[in-house]
């Protein structure tokens, strides 16, 4: 009964000692714009299939995003845009840091890759082509208008 005590207490002590961190805020600086870097984010949260949205504000450059599944449980983490000048803040706060995770790491990446992929997209808007129109002219072969005759 003693030994099983003794391997209780070392199995809690060891879970202790891995208790992943809560709530830290990741900051990092870019060289664009904010509307630039926000058009990044918002790719990033909407298309990478990753993150449930729970709300954006694009006035303050804002969102709240839900990771996670069922093994590791679901985090909410957070994103503001700071402007520096010519530079822009990314701040994520993640609600969860441990050794399978890393959502602040795996949100930048995604980020990083939205902000390469919209600045390789050409920046002129594709032109219209010319409105198509019907020709309503009649081809009569030559001859005149039967109707007349």
């Amino acid at each position: 009964m003693k030994r099983l005590a003794t391997v209780a207490l070392a199995a809690t002590m060891l879970a202790g000692s891995a208790v992943p961190s809560f709530a830290k805020t990741h900051k990092e600086d870019y060289s664009v714009s904010c509307t630039t870097l926000w058009k990044a984010v918002k790719d990033a949260l909407r298309n990478s299939g990753k993150y449930g949205i729970l709300g954006i504000d694009n006035e303050e450059m804002t969102a709240s995003f839900v990771i996670g599944g069922s093994l590791g449980g679901k985090r909410i983490n957070s994103v503001v845009l700071n402007g520096k000048g010519d530079t822009c803040e990314l701040q994520v706060q993640t609600a969860f840091s441990g050794l399978a995770h890393n959502d602040e790491g795996d949100f930048k990446k995604r980020v990083d890759d939205s902000l390469a992929k919209l600045q390789a997209a050409p920046a002129t808007a594709p032109t219209a082509s010319p409105a198509r129109t019907e020709d309503t002219t009649k081809d009569t072969g030559g001859k005149s208008d039967p109707k007349k005759d």
